[in-house]
């Protein structure tokens, strides 16, 4: 279990480097640097790199290569494990592994599109899109390759749908983040934190303002959202472990707008942009964990409540759903 522990958080720590450095290419406007030539550069298998946007372009196509390696390794290492070991954690492990490697050729098939088309922002949208749904499944891979915890969790209410909003709202947000970006939205609200100093600025014949309205007001929603969620898991008694998964997102959410907070008052420098990609990534990976959390831990709580041992007597009032 340790082996497909470890490799899988190498791998999402290798698919964070290629959603990062991805963003780096989309800021330098280098995403043409290899030409609309795909799996080839500018039609060679080595190009020259005497371009700075071909050197970025090419280094990005070769990151996406390790994450290759590293994902069909993960998936042959786990499925190899479930067939020695047999245990229907194992298995499970091993499915979630596989899917990894259908995301993975799902990115690769979105990838070459998105060359061949010259970089229209749905093809680019999806392929983050893609990007972001296999660095949680090879994150769940590695928290699933865990032993599972000794921790008898006292809960006072089901944390799973809230926690599974706070997930789908933060995916939201990259999104149409992404959009945002690659529709050069970035510039049409200025100011902040209103847009252009009005609550709800007037429509564009672009739409462009309205877009970038649409992510900050987002923005805004997700940062209650996560404080009240991370305030309810506190007052509710949820276990430690959640408690801090929780603050953390919430801490990483209010860096988040701090940080595009300076972005938007600065004029969108490059290097504050990268740091904007940067942030939101982890910010996936924190609430991914939190999500883990919210269902692992609930359903220990659920099976020592069925448990034999607690048969034929009430649960802990600690550990009713309200």
């Amino acid at each position: 279990m340790k082996t497909v522990r470890y490799l899988a958080f190498a791998t999402a720590g290798v698919i964070y480097a290629l959603i990062v450095l991805g963003a780096f290419v989309r800021i330098t406007g280098s995403g043409m640097g290899c030409g609309d030539d795909w799996p080839l550069c500018n039609g060679r298998l080595i190009p020259s790199l005497a371009d700075p946007a071909t050197v970025i372009e090419w280094g990005h196509r070769l990151m996406a290569a390790a994450v290759s390696v590293f994902v069909f390794a993960l998936a042959a290492v786990a499925l190899i494990r479930a067939r020695s070991d047999g245990g229907p954690r194992l298995r499970a492990t091993g499915r979630l592994a596989l899917l990894g490697v259908a995301l993975l050729l799902t990115q690769v098939f979105l990838g070459a599109v998105t060359v061949w088309l010259e970089l229209p922002p749905t093809a680019v949208v999806l392929h983050l899109s893609t990007a972001l749904a296999l660095l949680a499944v090879v994150m769940i891979v590695g928290l699933r390759a865990d032993e599972p915890s000794d921790e008898t969790p006292a809960w006072r209410f089901n944390p799973r749908w809230p926690i599974v909003g706070a997930l789908g709202l933060t995916a939201l947000v990259l999104l149409l983040g992404g959009v945002t970006a690659n529709v050069g939205a970035g510039p049409a609200c200025l100011g902040f934190p209103l847009c252009s100093g009005a609550v709800w600025p007037p429509a564009t014949e672009s739409g462009l303002t309205h877009i970038h309205w649409t992510h900050r007001l987002l923005a805004y929603a997700l940062t209650l959202y996560i404080g009240g969620l991370a305030l309810q898991l506190s007052f509710k008694r949820a276990p430690a472990r959640i408690k801090t998964a929780a603050w953390v997102c919430f801490g990483l959410v209010g860096v988040q707008v701090g940080v595009a907070a300076v972005m938007v008052l600065e004029m969108l420098p490059a290097i504050w942009r990268g740091l904007h990609a940067a942030v939101g990534t982890v910010l996936w990976v924190a609430v991914v964990y939190l999500t883990w959390l919210g269902f692992e831990k609930w359903e220990e709580q659920a099976v020592i409540t069925r448990s034999p041992l607690t048969s034929g007597r009430s649960a802990p009032a600690a550990a009713r759903v309200e």
